[in-house]
């Protein structure tokens, strides 16, 4: 941004091929455009354009530097539409992609703080299933932000906030093994078992573990649903398998209790926030930094 007039001037050029061409359309005094134009091949150590009887031509250091010079400035463009954005009244719609379990737990939190500061701005929030789904929602652009756990590596994205959460098991704090400091699953197994079924992520690490202690898994509730999870231990004095994550506004409540089971110490999962790579609006930023405020406060 600082540098955006002779990035104006070298890109005018360039295009005309003519100081005087340039001066004309920029309306400044082409001994401006060429001082600077020849204050930089100075700098650099090599002429970037070639001087011909009636045309100014790229060299080849000029095609590498007009290729930054013109991202540069599609950047800035990109840059003071944001800022602008954020300088008069935010408005604007912005969409987040996120797991059912998130939904209703972590994000109303700072859905309800967002709108108090922010009431002129639509906020769709859509539930997805699989973060496979979340990825392709944001890499398409149906998406503006995408919040769930263990997304794979895309070129089209990038991880704004990470924080890791291992399984453990959950129940009430009046359970019987609510007050242990961790327990095993041969603990849990005499009492009604809440499970994520196959379509969850989280049900490869359960599979897995049951069957290193050769503990032949038997489900009293099966679900897709981290809500019904929820609410199914609590009905039913039971226990289920989560991260931290995925109770939080209930162990904060003193509805459910987290404890660590041992023989998932191994296996986290990963709670992310994505963006396309390109960025996003200005409002949609303002969201994102919410909610890594959030990812942080729950990762410590």
């Amino acid at each position: 941004m600082l540098h955006s007039r002779l990035l104006n001037y070298i890109d005018e050029v360039a295009r005309t091929g003519s100081i005087r061409k340039a001066a004309d359309r920029l309306n400044v005094a082409a001994s401006a455009i060429s001082r600077q134009i020849l204050a930089l091949e100075t700098q650099l150590g090599t002429p970037i354009f070639q001087r011909l009887p009636k045309k100014l031509i790229l060299t080849a250091a000029g095609e590498v530097l007009i290729g930054h010079v013109r991202q540069t400035l599609k950047e800035l463009t990109r840059t003071q539409v944001k800022i602008e954005e954020l300088k008069g009244l935010r408005r604007g719609e912005i969409t987040l992609a996120m797991m059912s379990g998130l939904a209703s737990n972590l994000v109303p939190n700072k859905v309800k703080e967002f709108r108090a500061a922010n009431p002129r701005v639509k906020l769709n929030l859509t539930l997805f299933n699989t973060g496979a789904e979340i990825q392709v929602a944001v890499a398409s652009g149906e998406a503006d932000l995408g919040i769930g756990f263990d997304f794979g590596k895309d070129s089209n994205l990038k991880v704004l906030a990470r924080a890791v959460g291992r399984l453990g098991a959950v129940m009430t704090p009046n359970h019987p093994l609510a007050k242990r400091s961790n327990v095993r699953l041969s603990d849990c197994v005499d009492y009604p078992l809440v499970i994520a079924d196959g379509t969850s992520a989280i049900r490869p690490y359960l599979d897995s573990a049951f069957a290193r202690v050769a503990i032949d898994l038997q489900p009293a509730i099966e679900t897709n649903s981290i809500e019904i999870m929820r609410h199914a231990v609590i009905l039913n004095d039971g226990i289920t398998f989560l991260t931290p994550f995925d109770v939080e506004s209930e162990r904060r409540a003193g509805r459910l209790t987290y404890v660590p089971a041992r023989e998932l110490a191994q296996d986290a999962q990963a709670l992310m926030l994505i963006g396309h790579v390109r960025g996003t609006s200005a409002i949609a930023s303002v969201l994102a930094e919410m909610l890594k405020a959030m990812i942080r406060e729950v990762a410590g």
